[in-house]
């Protein structure tokens, strides 16, 4: 963990920060020549600053295709830190910021309480506690001055574009994504919302065995205090080297959790970082953190619920077909090029089982690349941009594969659907 310290909250000084490391605009994240040093600087800077800048580190520890092949290992090494180390807020400031929001001290709220937090991410830091009921809870508090930092960087249009051009959406209609970023970004300072996001979920897969969602305290939380009951599993790091049939059961969960969420509810946690689970010896995975969160329309949910029914039937040119009307590709060059991108990117399903590898998961990322390249080729006339959403359906995509791609396992993913398809057919009709 991160020694303690404010977070600097003023654009100048944030922007000061940037400039100190080379990435005024963000872009010595991702630059060729990076060393391992420098690397390990822009880390620590990027922790300091937590925000969205800290957000754009995280992707960068552990999405693969992100970064030059030469450099991955040194930025995994180098950014890793900042999926649940970002420099943490002093335990005082913690507990008077607990105390303003629940109205109470945070001794009367709480039977104990830790003062050393377990995790310290972009916007906030988890600590442990004990309700007077005996539960174990864990305490989300965002961490002083995030507000101010936070707007700042979503002023900063450049962080903001570079972290569409590092998903590969650069000729996609950059202003808006900056838009749409800037919103879902927005969004994580809300706890309340999230505290709303985490029932949902945990609505939508009710009576799932392997899924956990944490239950929300409602009585000790805020619009910037989060309490929930503490899951207690293993972390990332621990369950990547756990035997094989049990990471083979974890993978299965995550993919029923991530698909069934956009299937049956039209919803996806667009923030899939390696702490935001919690893995089980029982083959159970817990899942962490709401504060990113996409809707699809009713129109968009039914042909991403079409496209998935045709890729079970290996019906590549059905999918293609329903994902084109999702995106509003237009015929010609356009919908050529996205549909040699979704055939690779849809092959967990079409050649189910599959081994889901890093070297395929850089694949994915580095194709989407070359289609956005390629797209800057054509005119006006043969272009469609892209529908609202999609940016952090890439991020999903990307890192959620990223993540999978860790456990090293063969997982027969169009055999987890097809446990949850036919309701999801029945639901869009």
């Amino acid at each position: 963990m991160a020694d303690e310290g404010e977070v600097p909250t003023g654009r100048l000084r944030r922007l000061a920060k940037l400039a100190r490391v080379g990435a005024g605009t963000g872009l010595a994240i991702v630059r060729t020549k990076a060393s391992e040093a420098s690397i390990d600087r822009v880390a620590s800077i990027l922790g300091e600053m937590r925000g969205v800048a800290a957000k754009l580190g995280q992707m960068a520890s552990y999405i693969d295709g992100l970064v030059p092949e030469q450099h991955r290992d040194a930025f995994e090494r180098g950014m890793a830190p900042l999926r649940n180390a970002a420099q943490r807020t002093a335990s005082a400031q913690v507990r008077r910021t607990v105390e303003r929001e629940l109205g109470r001290p945070v001794d009367v709220v709480f039977a104990a309480w830790d003062d050393t937090p377990i995790a310290s991410a972009s916007i906030g830091q988890v600590h442990v506690a004990t309700l007077h009921d005996g539960r174990r809870v864990a305490v989300k508090v965002q961490h002083d001055g995030i507000e101010g930092a936070m707007a700042a960087d979503l002023q900063n249009v450049g962080l903001i574009d570079t972290t569409a051009r590092a998903l590969g959406m650069g000729r996609f209609e950059v202003g808006r994504l900056v838009e749409e970023a800037r919103q879902r970004f927005g969004e994580e300072l809300d706890y309340a919302l999230e505290a709303e996001r985490t029932r949902r979920f945990a609505e939508l897969h009710r009576g799932d065995p392997g899924i956990v969602v944490p239950e929300v305290v409602s009585e000790a939380s805020s619009a910037r205090v989060l309490t929930t009951t503490l899951l207690e599993g293993h972390d990332f790091e621990s369950a990547i080297a756990a035997p094989r049939e049990l990471r083979e059961q974890w993978v299965a969960t995550m993919w029923r959790f991530v698909y069934g969420s956009i299937l049956l509810g039209g919803v996806f946690n667009a923030d899939p970082h390696p702490g935001n689970y919690r893995f089980f010896s029982d083959g159970r995975v817990g899942f962490l953190d709401f504060g990113c969160v996409q809707n699809l329309t009713a129109t968009q949910q039914r042909y991403v619920v079409l496209a998935h029914a045709a890729a079970n039937q290996r019906d590549f040119a059905g999918f293609e077909a329903q994902m084109a009307r999702l995106l509003g590709a237009r015929d010609g060059r356009q919908r050529e090029a996205m549909a040699e991108y979704m055939e690779l990117a849809i092959r967990p399903i079409l050649a189910s089982p599959f081994h889901l590898t890093r070297d395929y998961a850089h694949a994915v990322v580095t194709r989407f690349r070359a289609l956005a390249k390629a797209m800057t080729g054509l005119k006006a006339q043969e272009f469609s941009p892209l529908p609202a959403g999609i940016l952090f359906l890439n991020r999903l995509q990307f890192g959620f594969y990223s993540v999978l791609a860790r456990f090293d396992v063969v997982a027969d993913y169009a055999a987890v659907e097809r446990t949850f398809l036919p309701q999801a057919l029945a639901r869009v009709g």
